[in-house]
């Protein structure tokens, strides 16, 4: 295949330098037809529409793999010539980054870089925002340079992601089955709900949503609740494996098809959730509600990185597609699932007035709101739970994180889900 370096590529038009392939020289296009990139990352952000979309606008093929988030890390960090693209989360990152098999990423070719959200460049929504404990995205997002294999606390020029999705994170509830307020993460493990609960089993995001109901109910505060010590995680591991032998807890669902089944069937009716996951119920018309609470979200965000291996024209395939997906189309696609852009203003561009409204700035639906494909999920008059942007992730307590205890914590997960 012909390389091509991105001066040479630059030389051929300005406008290919705002990040348009308009006006792009004939000769990027004719290559670029015959580029395929490998992404893999989670059944979340790795859809097929976007990668039609790619084909549609940028000419390229992107070649999907969507795997769940232990498998994502495994492959991340040992198959580093199997991708080219690795769509991950921050908690992974800090697990795959220092391996070296991801390359830096140089923000000054990022076109909306200034316009990422204050979440993912010094940690903070407002300057006033307190940062959440765990894995904050800011903490493993910058790397020393163009090398680096270790993480710095300043915008150091050089990304370890570049990021694209993130979402305040709660328990989802069938509030036709429940037929009461439910305001506390405590809830989860409410004889009431015996049989009918349900946790994920992912042991650094399951664990998080078990030190939030921990808390809930008052039986310890964590000083970092992504950083706990053995006796906080075995204290942790108590309490819920005392739930599970006394019929707590219906299922541990791994995918996002599991949670969506066991929610749509009843079988369910109060579990761990995923934003998209309460949009596949509500779409089969089913009363589904992703419910805030009092203690507030676990949070979690992620972002695209490039394999070590990539390089000449396959790189800057991928710096485009980087660009491209900032631009909005695939913001709006996403937000229309309930989750957030890391760019949300250019998303604006792909949604209607209605839906901005609803889905950003937590007013009141004009008309009925669909998902991406169309399925009806609010009327006019309904509002988004958990309200506006800034105030869903304005009450963030954690997130998803990787702890030093790390490799103990799974050995006693695991241990949970046996017992």
């Amino acid at each position: 295949m012909t390389k091509l370096s991105r001066r040479n590529v630059l030389k051929g038009g300005a406008a290919f330098a705002a990040g348009s392939t308009l006006g792009a020289p004939m000769i990027w296009a004719q290559n670029i037809k015959d580029v395929t990139l490998r992404q893999f990352g989670t059944g979340v952000s790795n859809l097929n529409e976007v990668a039609q979309k790619v084909k549609e606008d940028l000419g390229f093929t992107l070649e999907m793999t969507a795997l769940d988030s232990d498998s994502v890390t495994q492959r991340a960090a040992t198959q580093p010539n199997s991708f080219d693209i690795a769509d991950i989360e921050y908690w992974i990152c800090k697990k795959v980054w220092p391996t070296g098999n991801l390359q830096a990423m140089d923000t000054s070719k990022i076109k909306n870089y200034d316009k990422i959200v204050g979440i993912f460049r010094d940690g903070k929504l407002t300057p006033e925002s307190t940062i959440a404990q765990g894995t904050a995205p800011h903490s493993v997002g910058f790397t020393s340079g163009p090398d680096g294999t270790d993480f710095v606390d300043n915008e150091s020029g050089w990304m370890t992601l570049i990021p694209t999705i993130y979402n305040a994170d709660t328990l989802g509830i069938r509030p036709d089955l429940i037929n009461r307020p439910i305001s506390n993460w405590s809830e989860l493990l409410n004889p009431e709900f015996k049989g009918k609960a349900s946790i994920l089993d992912i042991s650094s995001i399951g664990i998080m949503d078990m030190a939030m109901v921990v808390e809930s109910m008052g039986e310890y505060t964590y000083p970092d609740k992504g950083n706990m010590t053995r006796e906080e995680i075995d204290l942790t591991m108590a309490i819920f494996t005392e739930a599970k032998r006394n019929g707590q807890f219906r299922a541990f669902w791994k995918s996002f098809d599991e949670s969506v089944n066991l929610m749509a069937s009843g079988e369910v009716v109060i579990q761990s959730m995923w934003s998209p996951a309460i949009t596949a119920v509500k779409s089969r018309g089913i009363p589904c509600v992703y419910q805030p609470l009092e203690e507030g979200y676990r949070s979690w965000g992620g972002g695209i990185g490039l394999s070590a291996a990539l390089t000449g024209l396959e790189r800057d395939a991928a710096y485009e597609y980087i660009n491209w997906y900032l631009d909005g189309w695939v913001g709006g696609f996403l937000m229309r699932q309930g989750y957030y852009s890391a760019v949300p203003e250019t998303s604006k561009n792909f949604m209607s007035e209605n839906e901005w409204g609803y889905w950003f700035e937590g007013k009141e639906a004009t008309d009925t709101i669909t998902s991406p494909f169309g399925d009806p999920l609010a009327q006019a008059g309904d509002v988004r739970d958990g309200g506006s942007f800034n105030d869903r992730m304005g009450a963030v307590a954690c997130w998803n994180s990787v702890m030093d205890e790390n490799q103990y914590m799974v050995r006693k997960w695991n241990e949970f889900i046996a017992a």
